[in-house]
């Protein structure tokens, strides 16, 4: 059984961080490109940062660049988001996803909430 469980969201003060988890089962994590996602009240699920399969080359949506960095470690089967320098335009709930570099095949976890402020 697929699984990717999210961890590590919370209350945070602008300027502050956080690092998020994503502990995956039921799949080979290395043929697989990890993802965070968000989504903020009334708003569209937006990609923020991406992690390609074995190279580990990253992406990272402008709003977060030089304060969001992804890793991954394919023998733990698990990604991580540390998020520094965050603000109040942070706050939402942050998703990770794995797709498939071949099929395309995806796979969501249940979200975990980040709100940002003081």
């Amino acid at each position: 059984q697929v699984q990717l469980v999210e961890s590590g969201g919370g209350l945070v003060q602008p300027g502050g961080s956080l690092r998020l988890s994503c502990a995956a089962s039921g799949f080979s994590f290395s043929d697989y490109t990890m993802r965070w996602y968000r989504q903020a009240p009334g708003k569209e699920r937006e990609l923020v940062a991406s992690i390609l399969s074995d190279f580990g080359f990253t992406r990272y949506a402008d709003s977060v660049k030089g304060r969001f960095t992804i890793s991954k470690d394919n023998a733990k089967n698990t990604q991580w988001l540390q998020m520094n320098n965050l603000a109040p335009e942070d706050t939402a709930v942050y998703f990770c996803n794995a797709r498939h570099i071949l099929t395309g095949m995806e796979y969501w976890g249940q979200g975990t909430q980040v709100t940002v402020s003081s």
